[in-house]
């Protein structure tokens, strides 16, 4: 079945134009489609619907897709789905739209259950070649038998069970006449192997559960390393790509992928050739590369699963979340994932990646593309006395100062603005180049302003600053080009729209938080300032965003129009990265 997503513009294409990549995945599908051992490429992304997907996901899918689509293949979106009680629709819906808003596009959907009457048959001609046995030991007695690192394992007292006992054992087991947990079928390979997975692993296990996909159709399921081998090959995969916790399972996948030889074995592909599936059936190979990993994270599908559960976040799109969902919702871009896997590299070393490159790679891609607005987020009330009451004017700005493409747009300004709280200080400290009480600033766009008086409250805060406008500098006159030290931004109070804007910033204050050393957890190490919400003021420009549209807000950092919450009547606006990397100078002492 062939999905459709509309695809990013901003997508890696197989375009001429683009700087070839170097790596040494790419440097193997040359070299194998330059010998001939291949003339299309086949890659897949093979998801398990048990949760949503991470950043750290993002490599794979760029990879996957981006290698097919460089060289003029075809890559798969194929759901893993062989462990009903985890998997869930919801996390296969959520991994279709992550994929999508990402740039790509599969040319065939799948899921491995659409194989499970493959993965039997197959399962049937290893035991009848003598390579699978039912073994009857428990969970507990098989780690017992598997050994360690410098001990073989011990032979199961199953493993020499006739062709013919293991045959109606199997078949029992796929009648549903045993408990759960009662039976295994086993490979036969070598207890004594160096590889402990290759000590006899399981292929198949008893589970009488309901299966999203298939229904209550199999109370036996396949082991997640066999599936996968043979899935790949089902769909003639040349190069298996997957990260580097699976190099010591390669020895298995190949060995799955021999023993079965579904490419010389077209009949176990019945069941798919009935449905009209194409019969492309090869050898792949698989090829491991290093994960992508990022400090001040965690990645764990169980940990993220427990920031939900226990309400330390506000759901799996909480834009605090590494999640695609929830870094989309913060207003992490398509393009900027991308150029983060392209900066980081494809490599067999694993490493940690500071912070900072995301959010650089965030910085850069909205630098160029993002419209600029403005907003006051900490909001202080100027009043320029030397204009009448009821002043009301109309300015023209660019909506990005590097691309005249982006237009204009009309900005109104009027007696009362709404100023950044901390664009004055009674006292300045040493260096300030903004509002002080006598002193004069530049209105962006708009002339120069001096401070005239403070005016407090009972308690002595400010509430109000009263000024007056030098008539003199507006914008095209020569009094514009006096110089002055500072230039603020501002909103009319008249024409503000009243915003919720939503301060993120990292989930956590340690680098390491999966470090439990220490003696603490991931949730000792939460950043209870990683959420605040405040109200603030934005021109009506910035109030009439679509969901999901980003902007530079002038001296204050990138911002998104919040996906789920936002409304021109109500606006939402989610910090995605400040202007510049505070963090490092900011968290230092800690």
């Amino acid at each position: 079945m062939t999905a459709a997503g509309p695809a990013d513009p901003a997508a890696p294409p197989s375009d001429p134009a683009l700087p070839v990549r170097q790596d040494f995945i790419r440097q193997i599908v040359r070299e194998d489609l330059a010998s001939g051992k291949h003339t299309t490429v086949r890659t897949r992304f093979p998801p398990e619907p048990n949760g949503y997907l991470h950043i750290g996901h993002a490599k794979a899918i760029c990879l996957d897709f981006g290698i097919a689509a460089e060289f003029g293949g075809l890559c798969n979106l194929r759901f893993d789905d062989t462990n009903p009680e985890k998997e869930d629709l919801e996390f296969v819906r959520a991994i279709e739209d992550d994929v999508r808003w990402l740039g790509f596009d599969w040319s065939e959907l799948r899921h491995a259950s659409d194989y499970f009457d493959v993965y039997y048959r197959a399962a049937v001609k290893l035991i009848e070649q003598g390579d699978a046995f039912v073994c009857d030991l428990t969970a507990e007695q098989v780690r017992e038998y598997r050994g360690t690192l410098i001990e073989p394992g011990r032979n199961s007292p199953f493993r020499d069970r006739s062709v013919e006992e293991n045959l109606d054992l199997f078949a029992r087991m796929r009648a549903g006449e045993f408990a759960d947990g009662t039976r295994t079928l086993r490979a036969k390979i070598d207890m004594a192997s160096g590889n402990m997975n290759l000590r006899d692993p399981a292929l198949y296990r008893i589970k009488q559960v309901v299966h999203q996909n298939t229904g209550d159709a199999w109370p036996i399921y396949p082991m997640y390393d066999f599936a996968h081998a043979l899935g790949d090959a089902i769909e003639g995969i040349t190069h298996s790509l997957c990260t580097l916790e699976f190099e010591d399972h390669r020895p298995l996948y190949d060995w799955v992928v021999d023993k079965v030889d579904l490419a010389g074995n077209p009949d176990l592909l019945a069941s798919l050739t009935e449905r009209g599936l194409p019969v492309v059936a090869a050898k792949p190979r698989q090829i491991e590369f290093s994960r992508l990993n990022i400090n001040y994270t965690v990645m764990s599908k169980r940990k993220l699963t427990q920031l939900v559960a226990d309400g330390l976040v506000d759901g799996w799109d909480d834009p605090r979340m590494y999640t695609l969902q929830g870094l989309r919702r913060r207003g992490y871009t398509p393009a900027s994932l991308r150029l983060l896997v392209d900066r980081v590299g494809i490599s067999k070393q694993n490493s940690v990646i500071d912070f900072s490159v995301l959010e650089g790679a965030l910085r850069d891609d909205l630098d160029a593309r993002a419209p600029r607005r403005m907003a006051v987020i900490d909001p202080l009330k100027l009043v320029l006395t030397n204009l009448p009451e009821g002043h009301a004017e109309t300015l023209t700005f660019p909506n990005h100062p590097k691309d005249e493409a982006q237009g204009t747009r009309e900005v109104p300004f009027s007696r009362q603005l709404w100023i950044e709280r901390d664009d004055f200080a009674e006292v300045p400290p040493k260096g300030w180049k903004r509002l002080v009480p006598g002193g004069e600033v530049r209105l962006r766009g708009a002339g120069i302003v001096r401070v005239d008086e403070v005016v407090k409250d009972a308690d002595g805060h400010i509430v109000e600053l009263q000024g007056t406008l030098d008539p003199e500098s507006r914008p095209g006159m020569e009094g514009a080009n006096r110089k002055v030290k500072g230039t603020i931004h501002w909103v009319s109070a008249a024409h503000a729209v009243e915003a919720e804007v939503r301060l993120f910033d990292r989930l956590f204050v340690v680098e390491k938080p999966d470090d439990e050393s220490t003696g603490k957890t991931y949730r000792d190490h939460l950043n209870p300032d990683s959420k605040r919400s405040v109200t603030g003021y934005i021109e009506p420009a910035g109030a009439a965003a679509a969901p999901e549209q980003s902007f530079q807000f002038e001296r204050t950092g990138y911002f998104v129009a919040d996906r789920v919450d936002h409304t021109p009547a109500r606006p939402v606006f989610n910090r995605s990265v400040t202007l510049r990397d505070t963090w490092a100078a900011g968290n230092a002492a800690g």
